[in-house]
């Protein structure tokens, strides 16, 4: 017969353990965020800390991840607290639809900013990899702590366009909905 397989309970959260958080093992092999819940240090993150980039560029990175994520992976990541959004419920052709237009949105980025840009992007939020590693890739030829100080301004710079593009998207969309409601 079988073995039934059961799924772990999670421990009763107390205010230093809570079920999202990681384990002590991957706390010691990995450098984490403060805060709730507990974040892998990422290369974002050490670029705000060091004030290369603010927030609103993470944010347009952490977009342009999420579009990615959907359209070439087939899921959708959200950051806590999940939005609540029980209105409208998918059939495939409708989620295939939406896919179709984050393929899209993924595609204008790559026109607007170049395939160095989203090589870039990917190697930052799919690939997670740090700057050693991406200078490594990059720039094979430097020193590793001049190939990581390039990589790591050129992340910056992308991040940058990544937000300004965002922004002046947010804009057009802005005009076209006015030119819209002018005309009714």
């Amino acid at each position: 017969m079988p073995k039934k397989m059961t799924r772990p309970e999670c421990a009763t959260p107390t205010d230093d353990f809570a079920c999202n958080d990681p384990t002590p093992e991957r706390l010691t092999k990995t450098m984490f965020t403060h805060g709730a819940p507990r974040r892998v240090l990422t290369t974002v993150q050490a670029l705000i800390n060091s004030g290369d980039v603010d927030q609103d560029c993470a944010d347009a990175g952490e977009r342009w991840f999420r579009d990615y994520t959907f359209a070439f992976f087939d899921y959708v990541e959200y950051r806590e607290p999940w939005p609540v959004n029980n209105a409208t419920r998918h059939d495939a052709v409708s989620w295939h639809v939406l896919r179709a237009m984050t393929c899209a949105r993924v595609a204008n980025v790559r026109r607007a900013l170049g395939a160095a840009a989203e090589l870039r992007l990917r190697l930052v939020y799919v690939e997670e990899l740090s700057f050693v590693k991406m200078g490594k890739i990059l720039f094979p030829h430097l020193s590793a702590t001049v190939a990581r100080g390039k990589t790591s301004a050129q992340i910056a710079l992308v991040l940058e366009q990544l937000r300004d593009f965002y922004k002046e998207e947010h804009k057009n969309k802005k005009k076209e909905i006015e030119g819209r409601m002018q005309l009714c």
